[in-house]
Parts: C-alpha cells; sequence; structure tokens
C-alpha cells in the first residue's frame, strides 16, 4: 500500500477512511464513556455519540451503501448493514430523549457501544463491505467528496431544541 500522501486542501479522504475515521472517533468517545464517572461528561459524550452516528448513519444510507449496492450487487451485506443502522437509530434516540440521570442511560449507551462495535466488524473484516467496495468498481475518491460535502452540511444544520 502506497505511503499518505501529504493532505492538500482540495483533496479529501477516500469514503473508506473517512468512514474509518468516523468509526475511530466514535470508539475514543465510548471508551472516554466508559472510564467516565461523571454525570455531565457521560452526557456531553453520549450527546457527541449520537450526534456524530446520527450523521454517520444518514451519510452512509444516502451515498454510500446505494453505490455499493449498485457497484456490487450484494444485497445481502446491503440489508443487514440497513438492519444494523435501524436498530442503532432507534436505541439513538432512547438515548437523546433521556438524561445522563437516567436508571438505564448508561446501559443503553453501552448496548449502543457494543452494537457499534459488531457493526464497525462487519463493515471493516477481510470480505466486508469495505473491502468489496475496494475491490467493486466504486469510485472511492468521487464518493469520499460526496460523503464529506453531506457531511459538513449536516453538521453545520442548526441542531433541534
Amino acid at each position: 500500500m502506497a505511503s499518505k500522501k501529504p493532505a492538500s486542501r482540495s483533496k479529501t479522504p477516500d469514503a473508506i477512511a473517512l468512514l474509518k475515521a468516523d468509526h475511530r472517533q466514535v470508539e475514543q468517545w465510548f471508551s472516554q464513556f466508559d472510564k467516565s464517572s461523571s454525570t455531565s461528561k457521560k452526557q456531553q459524550l453520549a450527546d457527541s455519540i449520537c450526534e456524530a452516528l446520527t450523521i454517520h448513519t444518514t451519510i452512509e444510507e444516502e451515498i454510500f451503501y446505494p453505490a455499493f449496492l449498485q457497484a456490487t450487487k450484494d444485497k445481502d451485506t446491503h440489508h443487514e448493514a440497513v438492519v444494523e443502522h435501524a436498530g442503532a437509530k432507534q436505541l439513538i434516540s432512547e438515548i437523546q430523549a433521556m438524561s445522563a440521570d437516567d436508571d438505564f442511560f448508561d446501559a443503553k449507551v453501552t448496548v449502543l457501544s457494543e452494537m457499534i462495535k459488531h457493526h464497525v466488524k462487519e463493515e471493516e473484516q477481510p470480505g466486508g463491505m469495505f473491502a468489496e467496495a475496494k475491490k467493486s468498481k466504486m469510485d472511492l475518491q468521487q464518493l469520499g467528496e460526496q460523503l464529506s460535502a453531506r457531511k459538513q452540511e449536516l453538521q453545520s444544520r442548526p441542531k433541534a431544541a
């Protein structure tokens, strides 16, 4: 594999690199959540996790997954990923409706973490969605630009009250 090129202003990561960077960020926040005993810190981390995962699932579902399905015709992998996202989104909405003081808050964030770890493993493992995408004719650089633009758009939207 070629060494990393220096980033220039117009160079966005390819789709796989961008999605993996999202995975690493959320994993880091889950780890911090696990180690924290501060209710306010847990609330802040859970808010960050939920927002990041909401944006991540949106860009995958709107851009990456349709391109993957078109390029690979791998309906099983695609459908499993969509179902996993639905489960995560349900738990995210429950967490967002709670406070870190609620009895089940920590448990729900822990279960979300386990769901996301499983989903990430499925996407990143040899023979997983990302490996199949790399073997396909998908234009991962162009998709990375689309994902990045949509991610920035979603991050800049006003937060719901």
